[in-house]
């Protein structure tokens, strides 16, 4: 990519961002749009600008960010949004304190150096020239000059120490205030327990798990609730509130049927076949109102089948003490760690209930295969990404598709292609794959929600990095790089560390691509607005689905966090090779902050709180973001000739014991309750009949207080 296709890039990136902004600025303000852009606001019963200025200033949205607090995050969006904006933050000081130092000194460093540029030591295959004499690669070999980035290196990996010590503390002090919280939270007075041997001979498991936790805490056990096998009664009580709702909007065309002109209104009809498109055609209203009260019996008797003899081996234990909970979902309740795993409940919308009964070995075994298929999926991806990086850039389209040649010569078509197709092609190519690693996770076994987040998280991290970072490192010399490795495997790693200059400016595009166009799109809602008013025109019909045709959904944590993890893991590569890439680090973070602050105040809506336990998995992806790139640097400096080079091992080993302090000293506190924070008073007795209901999942909920058909199941205390 030549100078002028990378300031198009840049510069047609940042007209989309600000003709997005002054989009949003006006989108947002019309009231029929408040249902998209404000309905955090909403749900929660707030006028969209209550405790806001009205202004018509387009900039106004900045100014609310800014003076927006910690506390109001926590208010609005929960723990874990606080915890995603302390990693913002955290590194946005990594890059700025990294700035400060590496600009000032490497800038001049490397301009006033003599050296030829090689074609692999280029930051942009030998094209970009500004940019070369910029960067590491205009450095001599052997000169004394890279002392300099030597220094540069250290500090960027202290910097980031410290930050990341500070910011540990930080997230263990929202977590525990969140925790010793007066308010009740039902979740701290229930603990899960997997793998329940096989009841005694003339016992139900309920019963076995009565006496079990009875003995062990008998002035604090309230009752149980034993996990069922609830396929059957779900898929009834899918279909009967399918009806419910198919109903509701049957009634609602029928009322809006009725006007001046036709007072008796016309009643809808539906037939009885196949999604309605085939059968008999009846009265809609009637079938409905028929077919459910069919079902409501059916569900009633499915539920007690269910409760008496689908029993599993996995529980809900309820104490009333959140104390006694805590130490109980912390402590060894079996001799075997095989029987009675007792661990802390997850909020009861999180909780993954096919994957409670899973016993113990099941569960590893479970694990390994799935990190296997991860494996594979990485190795397998990492060649087509590698092949999409080559074939992208356009001599090699021209080879393969000599037809295109005249189209793709012309001047204009030329310069947009270089700034956008590769980039385009890659992002794109990694839409397809969150999902799926998702699914993985929550194959494992996982017994929340927000666990199987994080693991989907680590693992699309770990993809994006080898695949991303490392395949388009090596895949842009692919073609001509291929017989090298060929004729010597062993010059696999010199290769990397040689390739890695020639992505510079791939990556500077990326990341630029990334938070403008990205951030852009984030903030003006252009495709949930589309999705919304087209779905209000032609098919909502209630306020339950005009409810879902706006619902915003949570902040993403599985796909947003690891890719802002791969932006750091880029620009912390190149913040030495080429540190020009570090105020484009900066912007994304910056730009992030401002954006996603306002999202979160506004818009998004949490569908599940884990007080910050997300924390350690960010953690450890920075650490190991940070491992890389001080390995990176180490092969950089050897296929410099830097006779010092060992001089950086210190760092690696540095980084190790970092790694291991902080789990020592933190991690233990994300894993489970601190019985000291457990222990502070409530501003009120729990209602633990309230407690025990809000686990109950919606199929086997009964709509009458009295709840005896729940007696095989669902212990009362004695």
């Amino acid at each position: 990519m030549d100078f002028n296709s990378f300031l198009t890039s840049l510069g047609t990136s940042f007209v989309i961002f600000v003709v997005l902004m002054f989009l949003f600025t006006w989108l947002s303000r019309r009231p029929g749009n408040h249902l998209v852009y404000y309905p955090n606001r909403i749900l929660r019963g707030m006028d969209p600008y209550e405790g806001l200025r009205a202004s018509r200033n387009p900039f106004a949205w900045i100014r609310e960010a800014l003076v927006s607090t910690e506390a109001d995050v926590i208010r609005m969006s929960g723990v874990d949004s606080a915890v995603y904006f302390v990693f913002l933050t955290t590194v946005l000081g990594i890059l700025v304190l990294a700035g400060l130092v590496l600009l000032p000194l490497l800038l001049p460093v490397a301009a006033t150096a003599r050296g030829v540029i090689k074609a692999n030591n280029s930051t942009s295959e030998g094209s970009f020239d500004d940019l070369d004499k910029l960067s590491m690669g205009h450095v001599e070999q052997k000169s004394p000059r890279l002392w300099a980035f030597v220094i540069a290196t250290y500090w960027v990996s202290f910097v980031t120490y410290y930050l990341l010590w500070k910011a540990y503390k930080h997230v263990s002090d929202l977590r525990a205030a969140a925790l010793m919280s007066p308010d009740v939270k039902n979740e701290q007075f229930a603990v899960v327990v997997r793998d329940i041997p096989p009841a005694p001979e003339g016992q139900t498991i309920k019963e076995q798990v009565d006496s079990y936790f009875k003995a062990i805490y008998p002035d604090t056990f309230y009752r149980s609730m034993v996990v069922t096998d609830n396929k059957q009664v779900n898929k009834i009580y899918e279909e009967l509130e399918g009806y419910r709702k198919k109903l509701a909007r049957a009634e609602a065309i029928y009322a809006e049927s009725k006007g001046t002109g036709n007072p008796e209104g016309t009643r809808p009809t539906t037939k009885t076949g196949f999604l309605g498109l085939i059968g008999e055609k009846v009265d809609a209203i009637e079938y409905y109102d028929e077919k459910i009260k069919e079902l409501i019996p059916k569900l009633v008797a499915e539920q007690k089948v269910t409760l008496k003899d689908r029993q599993q081996p996995a529980a809900i234990i309820f104490l009333n003490n959140r104390v006694t909970a805590a130490a109980a979902s912390q402590s060894l309740h079996d001799t075997m760690v095989d029987t009675w795993t007792v661990l802390d409940a997850s909020e009861p919308r999180q909780l993954l209930w096919t994957n409670l009964p899973i016993n113990f070995y099941t569960r590893r075994i479970r694990q390994y295969v799935i990190y296997f298929i991860v494996f594979l999926t990485i190795f397998f991806y990492m060649i087509p990404i590698g092949f999409i990086s080559a074939l992208t850039t356009l001599d090699n389209l021209k080879k393969l598709l000599p037809f295109l040649k005249p189209v793709v010569d012309q001047k204009t078509i030329k310069t947009v292609l270089e700034a956008y197709l590769p980039q385009l092609a890659l992002i794109i190519f990694l839409a397809l794959l969150p999902k799926f690693l998702l699914f993985l996770s929550k194959a494992e076994g996982i017994a929340s929600e927000s666990h199987a987040q994080r693991a989907a998280s680590g693992k699309y991290f770990y993809f994006s990095v080898l695949n991303v970072f490392i395949g388009v490192t090596v895949g842009n010399t692919l073609f001509t790089t291929l017989k090298r490795i060929e004729k010597d495997p062993n010059s696999l790693v010199p290769l990397l560390a040689e390739s890695i200059p020639g992505s510079a400016t791939f990556f500077l595009t990326f990341v630029a691509l990334k938070f403008f166009v990205g951030y852009g799109l984030e903030l003006s809602r252009i495709v949930p607005l589309i999705i919304f008013h087209l779905k209000k025109k032609y098919l909502c019909k209630t306020e339950a689905e005009l409810k879902e045709a706006w619902a915003p959904g949570d902040l993403g944590y599985a796909t947003r966090i690891p890719a802002d993890m791969l932006i750091l893991t880029i620009v912390l590569c190149y913040s030495v090779i080429a540190p020009l890439i570090i105020p484009f680090g900066i912007i994304y973070y910056g730009l992030g902050w401002v954006v996603l602050r306002n999202q979160v105040l506004k818009v998004y809506v949490p569908s599940y709180e884990s007080y910050g336990k997300i924390w350690p998995h960010i953690y450890v992806r920075i650490m190991a973001s940070l491992i890389l790139y001080q390995a990176t640097m180490l092969g950089y400096f050897s296929a410099k000739e830097f006779i010092y080079t060992p001089v950086l091992i210190p760092l690696l080993v540095l980084s190790f014991i970092f790694v291991l302090v902080c789990r020592k000293k933190f991690y233990r506190f994300f894993q489970c309750t601190a019985l000291e924070v457990a222990s502070r008073e409530l501003k009120e007795t729990p209602n633990m009949q309230v407690v025990f209901r809000s686990f109950i999942p919606p199929s086997l909920s009964s709509e009458k207080a009295d709840e005896d058909q729940f007696e095989d199941a669902l212990s009362h205390v004695v």
